[in-house]
C-alpha cells in the first residue's frame, strides 16, 4: 500500500441510516470515519470486532454503554472535546442530542455498527 493524501471533501459520502452522514478512508490496519450526526440521530446498540476510538469534535451525544438491562449498563452524555474508547465486542449505541461531528478510528478496519442497523 502506498501513502494516500485525501481531502475529506473529495471522499465519497454515504448515509447508512437517517440523520447520519459519513466519509471513510480505509488503510490496511485501521479505518477513519468522518461522521456527522444530525440532532435526533439514533444508532442502535451493537458491537463489533474492531476496537474504536470516537473523538467527539463538536456537539453533544448520549452514549449507551454496555448491554441494556445488565448491571453494568450506563448512559453518558459526552460533548465536543472528549474521546470515548470502546474495546472489541463492547456493546454500545449513541443518540445525538445536538448536531455532532465525530471522528471514528477503528482497528482492525471493518464493518461499523450502522452498516447492520435496520
Amino acid at each position: 500500500m502506498d501513502a494516500v493524501v485525501a481531502p475529506w471533501a473529495e471522499l465519497e459520502s454515504d448515509h447508512p441510516i437517517p440523520l447520519l452522514h459519513r466519509k471513510r478512508l480505509r488503510g490496511e490496519r485501521m479505518l477513519v470515519a468522518h461522521v456527522n450526526l444530525d440532532k435526533g440521530c439514533h444508532v442502535a446498540t451493537h458491537s463489533h470486532e474492531s476496537e474504536q476510538m470516537a473523538c467527539i469534535v463538536s456537539g453533544k451525544v448520549r452514549w449507551r454503554l454496555g448491554e441494556p438491562g445488565s448491571s453494568d449498563y450506563r448512559e453518558v452524555d459526552v460533548e465536543g472535546g472528549s474521546v470515548v474508547c470502546l474495546p472489541s465486542w463492547f456493546p454500545h449505541g449513541v443518540d445525538a442530542l445536538e448536531d455532532t461531528f465525530i471522528l471514528d478510528i477503528l482497528s482492525p478496519p471493518g464493518e461499523m455498527g450502522v452498516d447492520r442497523q435496520t
